[in-house]
């Protein structure tokens, strides 16, 4: 009788700690997808930026081609990846985020390049669109850190015992991390303070629309 009790009583213990772990399974679930959602804002905030940059760009007399078309790329590809959050597996993430990389890199050589055309000095729709994309990129890291850390508490109290006996059951699968990379810790910058030794290049620069 008194092992009964005592399975009895392990046994309300259990399914009063799942329910009390289910609720706070659902609370961090909701969290992430909330941040995600975060996210994806800042990413398609630059994504929208993009299109008026290189169309000032063209202005610039001789601009290199390949350096556009670069970055036309790797947006197709970047905005071509999109995820739901009921799909931020780890290998999902990591797509994700391969993609993104690849824009950042493609608009920092974007940016570098501009360096030799004085007449993008003087296109002040330049140096609007510039200052925005800076700011995106730092709003994209503030986003991303923030998702991270909303992954870690998620899957630190999935892992965690006696969550991690319902986590799969109830359907809280182990969510993916941002990895550091490099084009994502700095945002892309131009410095214009040293223009005069670069080449001089003819034409006007039309401005593009914001």
């Amino acid at each position: 009788m008194k092992r009964l009790l005592l399975y009895f009583a392990a046994m309300v213990t259990l399914l009063s700690q799942s329910s009390c772990g289910y609720n706070g399974m659902v609370q961090r679930d909701q969290a992430v997808k909330s941040q995600w959602a975060n996210v994806q804002s800042a990413y398609q905030r630059r994504a929208d930026l993009i299109p008026n940059l290189v169309n000032t760009v063209k202005g610039a007399a001789n601009f290199e081609k390949s350096t556009l078309e670069g970055v036309i790329e790797a947006r197709a590809k970047a905005t071509s990846v999109q995820l739901s959050a009921d799909q931020l597996t780890p290998e999902n993430i990591q797509k994700f985020q391969a993609a993104q990389s690849q824009l950042s890199a493609g608009l920092g050589r974007l940016l570098a390049v501009s360096e030799n055309y004085p007449e993008l000095k003087a296109n002040a729709n330049f140096q609007e669109l510039q200052a925005q994309i800076e700011g995106t990129e730092n709003r994209i890291n503030v986003e991303r850190n923030k998702f991270n850390a909303d992954v870690n508490d998620y899957n630190t109290f999935t892992r965690s015992f006696p969550n991690n006996l319902f986590a799969g059951m109830f359907g809280f699968p182990p969510k993916g991390y941002f990895e550091a990379d490099a084009s994502a810790k700095e945002a892309p910058k131009v410095d214009f303070g040293d223009m005069g030794n670069a080449p001089t290049s003819g034409g006007n620069t039309p401005a593009g629309s914001k």
